[in-house]
């Protein structure tokens, strides 16, 4: 049984649908990168899959219940969590209020949680009394995620990751998506480093025009010449 499975879904904003037929699949803990030009409609299907969208036809499993029109607190209860590209921090808490607010549902005990975050992401346990909002980039994007782990999700959404981070940050995120994926949490991804998004990836797809271009491991869609020049950079 698969983790995700998005079947054949059509949808937008308003009336525009920008999804126009996309299909795919999430096994438990696998890692998945969703590539493609700008306007492909890859941040969309997040969206979709988290509920900020309306789909007008197909639908969404998780774990095998159709979540295609629940609302995103529904999702959440569920064991989802999107990580949006940007506005992902409240930036006047400081980073430790950043976290707690992250555990807003749950009515156990989040420390082991808590203590884990910390141990992923070493900086912010320095920083956590500081504002969130006087952080680097990357460490902005280490508290979002942080957040999105204090719900222990199974599944992940991250959105841009590494968008508008230094190669040095860009590298310290991908290692932290590679080991959040190790601790059995499934990753869905969208990443315009393309290359360096399918190299730690199990599998990949290609979106264009809103409509599934490509679909294989990542793997062999590295080794694809087509895939390459069109999409990779050569």
């Amino acid at each position: 049984m698969s983790l995700l499975q998005v079947d054949d879904i059509y949808g937008g904003y308003g009336n525009a649908d920008i999804l126009h037929g996309v299909s795919m699949h999430i096994e438990p803990q696998e890692i998945v990168s969703i590539i493609g030009p700008n306007g492909a409609g890859k941040s969309t299907v997040m969206k979709a899959v988290f509920g900020l969208l309306k789909v007008r036809q197909g639908r969404i499993l998780f774990n095998n219940k159709d979540i295609t029109r629940r609302r995103p607190d529904q999702i959440v209860h569920l064991g989802i969590c999107y990580v949006p590209q940007e506005f992902n921090v409240f930036p006047s808490l400081t980073v430790h209020e950043n976290l707690e607010m992250g555990a807003f549902i749950r009515k156990d005990s989040y420390s082991e949680q808590l203590d884990h975050v910390y141990e992923l992401f070493p900086p912010l346990k320095d920083k956590r009394g500081q504002s969130a909002g006087h952080l680097s980039g990357g460490q902005r994007q280490m508290v979002a995620i942080g957040r999105a782990l204090m719900l222990n999700p199974s599944l992940l959404l991250l959105d841009e990751p590494s968008a508008g981070l230094s190669p040095l940050f860009i590298e310290q995120i991908f290692e932290r998506v590679l080991e959040i994926n190790k601790s059995g949490v499934g990753i869905l991804m969208v990443e315009q480093n393309a290359k360096q998004a399918l190299s730690f990836s199990h599998r990949g797809y290609i979106l264009s025009m809103g409509g599934n271009r490509f679909e294989d491991s990542a793997e062999n869609l590295l080794n694809n010449r087509e895939v390459a020049e069109m999409f990779l950079g050569g």
